[in-house]
């Protein structure tokens, strides 16, 4: 039999999987049955730990019976209602209680299904912003190399990663890529380097190149997560904060990782003191149980667009099928009130200290090229064997093999321990890590 034969009668053939080299997981299948807590569970029963907290979506830990009964309960009374000039009630109850948490100002909140469609959002707002101002000119988006803001066409041209980027064409005109936060200066360094400030500079030269009243918007995650966890150095978010304003530029935010706690507040513009004017969420919104993405406007920018348009006609031509899901926001609803009553984000204070340093037990061992991380996100630069990314890419199927889920951006490997994880756990996560990196 050829082996295309064989791989055509594969009933693992059907599914054309995302960011996953098909043909590699078909003789290799890493398949997740089940999980429950901090665990998952192979199809053979394998246990193992999960160093990821799924895509960084499940902070509180699998199978949380308050967030599956509120599913069961909404999906009895309401499964699906059309969002566009309808409404429901838990979307105006979860909008106000994210308003609640998101930094003063940013309280009007659009809902969608996923981190990519809230950058889509985000973006449209800030351009019809500038157009119903008068501004219509500025359409122009600044991003940074090495950034992640998802796989729609708006959200791959702004970000910064090569590999999501060179199959698809030119992408979007008029976007400019800042330089990424990863210097010498700071390798080795657990938390926010002393030195790179400057990198911010390169949104004034932009400025000076095109034209402030050009630029629409520049589109950073506080922490770039999925290229390997990249922490801002002191004062590198305030200083584009500071251009920002100077020029009339929009700020936005990409904390789709980021939100709701993994830097032990609710979202890193607060932990690190700098409030954008947009800023998107999903993941860790429904504890990865239901798909949701959210946006945070500054109020005056909402009112701006409504006051632009005529009375009873729909001011922003935006949304989604999905948009405001009731049994999504019922998921949300319940996960924002575990946040609230167990007091996760105190907990991620008290497990980041030990868990980073952990992290950065891992320089000078061999092959270790460097060491990041800032609250519960920690990452490993690993020294390349053959083509880059191919040894990370053995050490996340090894990982799997000895009981550890975990993320592998090139030869970066991450973890990201769900904040429900007690610190043996999490070491348990570390010493496993440790391990297969020595033995790749």
């Amino acid at each position: 039999m050829s082996a295309s034969a064989r791989i055509s009668n594969d009933p693992l053939i059907h599914q054309w999987m995302p960011f996953t080299a098909n043909r590699q997981f078909m003789e290799q299948p890493r398949i997740i049955a089940r999980a429950e807590g901090v665990y998952y569970y192979g199809t053979n029963g394998q246990k193992m730990l999960d160093g990821s907290s799924g895509l960084y979506c499940i902070p509180l830990g699998h199978g949380r019976r308050e967030i599956r009964e509120a599913v069961a309960k909404q999906m009895e009374e309401l499964d699906y209602a059309p969002p566009f000039q309808y409404g429901v009630p838990g979307a105006f109850k979860l909008a106000t209680e994210v308003a609640q948490m998101t930094p003063p100002g940013l309280n009007r909140i659009m809902f969608s299904g996923s981190g990519s469609e809230a950058v889509e959002t985000a973006m449209k707002v800030a351009i019809q912003y500038h157009r119903v101002r008068g501004e219509g000119q500025r359409q122009r988006f600044v991003g940074r190399e090495r950034g992640y803001h998802g796989v729609n066409f708006g959200g791959w041209s702004v970000g910064g990663m090569v590999n999501n980027r060179k199959a698809f064409g030119v992408g979007l005109p008029g976007v400019s890529h800042m330089r990424h936060t990863v210097i010498p200066e700071n390798k080795f360094v657990m938390g926010q380097g002393e030195h790179g400030a400057y990198l911010a500079e390169d949104l004034q030269r932009f400025v000076d190149l095109h034209g402030a009243d050009t630029i629409a918007a520049c589109i950073v995650e506080p922490i770039a997560g999925s290229t390997g966890i990249l922490v801002p150095p002191k004062g590198y978010l305030d200083r584009l904060r500071e251009i920002c304003t100077q020029h009339g530029i929009l700020l936005i935010f990409d904390e789709v990782i980021t939100g709701f706690g993994r830097t032990g507040e609710a979202f890193a513009a607060q932990t690190f003191n700098v409030t954008p004017d947009i800023m998107t969420m999903a993941k860790a919104i429904s504890n990865g149980s239901i798909p949701m993405a959210a946006v945070a406007v500054r109020e005056d920018i909402q009112q701006t667009i409504l006051d632009a348009s005529p009375e009873n006609s729909v001011e922003f031509f935006h949304g989604y099928t999905y948009s405001a899901h009731p049994v999504a926001c019922a998921a949300a609803l319940a996960t924002l009130k575990i946040y609230r009553e167990e007091n996760t984000f105190a907990r991620v204070k008290e497990l980041a200290p030990a868990f980073l340093e952990q992290i950065g037990s891992f320089k000078g061992l061999p092959g270790i090229s460097d060491t990041r991380g800032f609250g519960l996100l920690g990452a490993v630069d690993v020294e390349p064997h053959g083509k880059p990314g191919a040894r990370g890419f053995k050490i996340l199927c090894k990982a799997f093999e000895q009981g550890l889920v975990l993320r592998a951006a090139g030869d970066a490997i991450v973890l990201a321990p769900p904040f429900a994880a007690t610190a043996d756990e999490i070491t348990q996560m570390v010493d496993i890590m440790r391990k297969v990196i020595l033995d790749s």
